[in-house]
């Protein structure tokens, strides 16, 4: 009786370490948005700040979560993206000071993370789709492109920043 006891101790000991050891979202689905980690200032198109962003891994790797600080006064925001093993896609969500929000899906296109949005009602009355693309760059730097469209064929440009490592 004795001996069944100690060997379960030690099957329970043997589990719960090598449970400690495993990381739930250590695969490369996981790590495919990291080139995007870091501290950045952003720049607009013609060279001026846009801003600073914070982007950190945060629950044991699994979450990514941004912090956006605007060259406009009084404007920040946040985003949390994460890899839905379900939905097998990346996911964002947005929420900023303003009480707006947008919701995101998406993946890896060539080397980059392209993440799209459902056709959503614009406080203008006007639908649109949002896609916002990152392209990691030379000397570890990062473009932004934000574009929305009406139609999902036809898009504009909501946002252009070059980020660079602080």
């Amino acid at each position: 009786m004795r001996t069944y006891f100690v060997l379960t101790i030690l099957l329970f000991v043997n589990y719960s370490l090598s449970a400690q050891d495993s990381c739930a979202c250590c695969t490369a689905n996981h790590s495919a948005f990291d080139f995007w980690v870091g501290q950045w200032t952003v720049s607009n198109p013609d060279g001026t700040f846009a801003g600073n962003n914070t982007i950190s891994k945060q629950e044991d790797g699994c979450v990514i979560r941004e912090q956006w600080t605007s060259a406009t006064p009084g404007y920040t925001g946040t985003s949390i993206n994460y890899y839905d093993q379900v939905l097998a896609q990346w996911v964002q969500l947005w929420v900023d000071d303003q009480g707006q929000s947008l919701y995101l899906r998406g993946g890896i296109v060539e080397r980059s993370m392209v993440l799209q949005s459902d056709l959503l009602p614009g406080a203008d009355g006007v639908s649109r789709y949002n896609r916002v693309t990152w392209t990691p760059l030379p000397e570890g730097k990062v473009r932004q492109h934000w574009e929305v469209s009406t139609d999902g064929l036809n898009w504009s440009t909501a946002f252009d920043g070059l980020y660079s490592p602080i």
